[in-house]
């Protein structure tokens, strides 16, 4: 079907590119500035809002195959490599990037790059490399204090005490940690490819450390993103209110420790990443 018998179907579309040798179901819903390539198949009901590009081959399958009978979801900016597979029911979440081959079984988040069979988070989109080796200031009582791409997160090292009878590391909370904790809880047993956390709070401070294994965080203030590796015991990253963020890749012996500013308030979590970037742009 060609670009033009295309708009005659779905009025919706607009300067959008269907290769003739792809199958584009009727009743699919194709937004506008579009990429589809050759031997692509959008089946039935499948929705794809504007600027997505699904590469040669790349198949979505038949909703019929889902429990609740829903095709894919596809937001805006997304790209699927070539030869990759979408389950039914997926969503892929604006500015997500699904690489070639990959078989979709999961919904994916934002800007997540995805990969494999079944496919797993490896990183996400636009994110700056992080865990510098050297620090870039000195905190309070020579505490190092590291600073990150993402506006207001500090990546901080506490010295270590040897000891024969063990090792020991310190920090002051308020003094070298900007926050009374209220409350705390802890993260385990979480499956490598489980990603965690994947909100934002409005109010609530949180210190992360991980206090045994490793998982990386992902901070993003809207504008910028930087994966953090926590990977040892005295080293701990602060996450001030109104930063979205994200933890994957945990080792298997991983134990994560969070401290929070506030008592739980389910009203003070902010979950969906489009809600997040509609009140920042209002502050």
């Amino acid at each position: 079907m060609s670009t033009t018998e295309y708009e005659s179907a779905n009025m919706a579309v607009r300067f959008t590119s269907i290769d003739p040798r792809a199958i584009v179901a009727r009743d699919a819903f194709v937004g506008s500035s579009c990429v589809i390539a050759s031997g692509a198949v959008l089946c039935s009901g499948v929705t794809l809002e504007s600027d997505v590009v699904v590469g040669p081959n790349a198949v979505f399958v038949e909703p019929g195959d889902a429990k609740d009978g829903r095709a894919a979801e596809v937001h805006r900016g997304v790209r699927i490599g070539a030869n990759a597979t979408i389950g039914p029911g997926i969503v892929l979440a604006v500015g997500s990037v699904v690489r070639p081959g990959a078989v979709v079984t999961r919904s994916v988040p934002p800007r997540a790059i995805v990969e494999g069979n079944p496919a797993t988070i490896v990183g996400y989109v636009g994110t700056v490399p992080g865990n510098s080796t050297v620090p870039s200031f000195s905190g309070a009582g020579g505490k190092q204090v590291e600073a990150t791409a993402v506006r207001g997160v500090t990546l901080h090292h506490f010295p270590v005490v040897p000891d024969l009878r063990g090792n020991l590391t310190v920090g002051e909370f308020v003094k070298e940690i900007p926050f009374v904790p209220m409350r705390f809880f802890m993260v385990f047993g979480v499956p490598s490819r489980e990603i965690r956390g994947e909100h934002a709070h409005r109010q609530c401070h949180q210190f992360l450390i991980c206090v045994r294994g490793s998982c990386a965080v992902v901070p993003d203030d809207g504008n910028g993103r930087e994966e953090i590796l926590l990977d040892a015991p005295n080293r701990g990253l602060y996450l001030p209110p109104m930063t979205w963020a994200t933890q994957y890749k945990y080792s298997a012996d991983a134990l994560l420790l969070v401290f929070a500013s506030h008592h739980y308030d389910a009203s003070d979590y902010i979950r969906t990443y489009n809600e997040y970037t509609t009140l920042i742009g209002q502050a």
